[in-house]
Parts: structure tokens; sequence; C-alpha cells
């Protein structure tokens, strides 16, 4: 193990890691930063590691020494298509991860120097519509990810004297990032930080899916279409609400033990079969599932997840990430009585979810640590893609 004492200001911080001692000496604030990234300068491009300059938080935003980050399901997308026209180049990506503030911008009160913080891609502003509705976690400025930049149309980071632009309200890929208050969340002082960044997204949006938006019951069935990390938290999701058949789905059988050891029940393979999995589903479980996840982001594994629940009250809820597709649902799925549903972070609210799960962590209520199978420092972030590829990685943890 490693101890990183991080001198933030006149504050000092030990946090846990995995190589030898280093010390850091922030007398930083108000100046800019040259510090490493990881940059995707084109489509379908693979990472480079740049050096930097991230410009100080302006109002109401911090700055934040990231120390633990990862490649989550969406980057994967990112770096596979290469006619993703929405998104802007040269990008500094990554919206999973955990760091300490180094300091911050004129009225943020919320945070300050040396907390540790869990970067939000889903912000939790406090005051828009969403934010004031107990049952929404849509919060308005998770639309500022779209422009890829800081609230006030520019970024705060350059590369060889030219822009870089920001990705998921986040740019966790990066040594040093700056982003706005509401996307950052306060936690434990003693939490691991290489443990509990996966409650920035992977394991909150898995978790929260089955427990928020499905509303998973006691002694249900359950059906979980992909096993990545977040199909995982799924998985932990059903069981914590107390399923007591939770069928695990991947093509890739390599999956199967550790879909296992979290809580699934069986695991099968639509390759083996010749009819449709949702036949087979409903052949297994008599009259379909309960509640169905579809957590890979395709359109056609959508469409057998809900034609796989019961047709009286079956729900199915969409997880993965699709982008630039048309969903093709027949509707005599819903004549029954079916429900789809969308979720976003697991339907907590940005900041609020993120420290009471980190809480959870603490208290060992939640097993954050059977999602990391693997550890490399950010200089290596092109092997870790290649360990995702393969799926037997479910998170390889990044350390800064």
């Amino acid at each position: 193990m490693r101890c990183i004492n991080y001198l933030i200001n006149t504050q000092s911080i030990f946090i846990c890691g995995q190589k030898n001692t280093e010390k850091i000496s922030m007398s930083t604030t108000g100046k800019v930063i040259r510090c490493k990234a990881a940059i995707v300068w084109k489509p379908g491009g693979s990472f480079s590691i740049e050096e930097v300059e991230v410009a100080p938080p302006k109002a109401k935003e911090v700055r934040i020494k990231m120390v633990a980050t990862a490649l989550c399901g969406t980057e994967m997308k990112m770096l596979k298509d290469k006619n993703l026209q929405h998104q802007h180049y040269p990008i500094i990506m990554g919206h999973e991860g955990a760091g300490i503030v180094e300091s911050v911008g004129e009225g943020v009160s919320t945070v300050k120097a040396g907390d540790k913080v869990i970067a939000l891609f889903l912000p939790q502003c406090g005051e828009c519509t969403s934010c004031l509705n107990s049952a929404d976690n849509f919060c308005i400025k998770l639309k500022q990810a779209e422009t890829h930049l800081m609230s006030d149309g520019t970024s705060r980071f350059t590369c060889k004297g030219k822009p870089v632009y920001h990705f998921g309200n986040t740019s966790t890929f990066s040594e040093y990032t700056v982003m706005d208050e509401s996307s950052v969340a306060k936690i434990d002082a003693a939490a691991p930080l290489e443990k509990v960044f996966l409650v920035s997204c992977g394991f909150s949006t898995g978790y929260g899916g089955a427990i928020n938006t499905a509303k998973v019951t006691p002694g249900s069935t359950c059906a979980v279409f992909g096993l990545g990390g977040v199909g995982l938290s799924v998985i932990m999701g059903c069981k914590a609400a107390g399923a007591t058949r939770i069928i695990a789905v991947d093509i890739n059988k390599d999956k199967f033990e550790k879909a296992k050891e979290v809580g699934a029940t069986e695991c099968i393979n639509p390759q083996d079969y010749e009819k449709p999995i949702q036949e087979v589903l409903f052949d297994l479980t008599g009259d379909g599932v309960d509640f169905s996840f579809e957590v890979i982001g395709n359109p056609e594994t959508v469409a057998a997840a809900l034609a796989s629940c019961r047709e009286s009250h079956g729900v199915c809820v969409i997880i993965g990430l699709i982008i630039g597709v048309q969903l093709n649902i027949s509707g005599h799925l819903f004549f029954s009585g079916r429900s789809l549903k969308g979720s976003v972070y697991g339907g907590w609210k940005g900041r609020d979810g993120a420290s009471k799960l980190v809480s959870d962590y603490m208290a060992k209520k939640i097993n954050l640590d059977a999602l990391i199978t693997h550890s490399l420092n950010l200089d290596k972030i092109n092997e870790a893609v290649e360990l995702m590829k393969t799926g037997k990685c479910v998170r390889c943890v990044l350390l800064l």
C-alpha cells in the first residue's frame, strides 16, 4: 500500500493507494497548474498522455486533484464509434472518479480545500425544478455537459496552446480538473478514494437502477442483460432488494463467475439457444420475469428485455447508454401491462446519493471491492482499454 501525503494549501491529508510514498506541495491557489492528462485528439483515436494547463476555478467552481478514476462503458463507446458527430475534440474524457479539493472559486460554500470529494456527471444544483422534486434527479445542469465547456462557455484546459474540451461535467482523466460546485460531493474524510470512486457512476447507476428505478420487490425474479460493472451492480441491487431469482444474461461466459459471486442465481448465454432469449426466459420462469434490466445500450436487447417481462406487470429498465438510434418495439408488448423505464445515475440525486453511498460503504452496508479487478497508473490507460475489451476486467482503477 502507499500512503500519499497531499498538502492542500495549509492542510495535510493522507490517503491510501498502491505505490511508493510521494509528497505533493500545493501552493497553487489562483495559479495555472501544469499536469498530465489523457487526451483523445480525434474521433476513434486512442488516449495520448500530454502535459496540459489547468486554469484556476472561477466563481462557483472547484479545482480537484484527482486520485482515482476508471473507464466506464460510456468512454468505451466513445472510443469505438468514429461517427459520433456530437462530440468535440480534443477532449479529456472520464466521468467516474474521486479526489481532493485543491482550491475553490468565489462563492463556493459546500466544499473547501482539503475535502475528499466524488466527481459527478449528474449535478445537483439544488435550485431547479428537478432538484426541488423529491422524485426527480435530472438536474437541469446536466445539459451543460452537452457543450463540453464550463458554464461560461469556455474551457479550463489548454494543451499545446489550444483549448481542450471537457467531458461529462467532470473530465477525470487529468491529474487536476475543474468542475462546477454542483458536480462535487463531499464525502467522509476516512473513505478510501481508490474504492469509493465507483459511486461516481458505475455502482450507483446499476445498484440504484434496481433499488430506486425498478423498485425490485422481495421474492421477485429478475433478468440482467449485460454483465459489465454496471450490470453487476444491478445484480447487487436486486439481491439487496430481496429478489430470490436473478438471471444474468451475457454472450461472454467469462463474466459468469463474477456475476454469481455478487448475487446471480444463474447465468445464461443467448448464443447457446436457438430460440430468442425472451422465449428462453419464459421457458425458465413459466411466465416471464418480474423485472428486467438492459445494461448494454443495444436497441435489440432493449426489445428482448422488455419482451422477457411478465405480461401483467413486468418492469423493464433501460440503463445502458443508447446513442443516436431509435427503438423499434412492438406496441402489443404494452397492451397487457408491461412498463418500460429509463434511469440516470440510478435515480439518486447526485450529491446526496454519492455521499449516502460512500457512508454506506464505510458502514459495510455495500461492497464495492468486488467490482475492482485491475489497477494501473493513468499513463497506462490504453492498456486499461484493452483489458476492458476482453470482458475479464470489470473496473480497472486508474491511479493519478
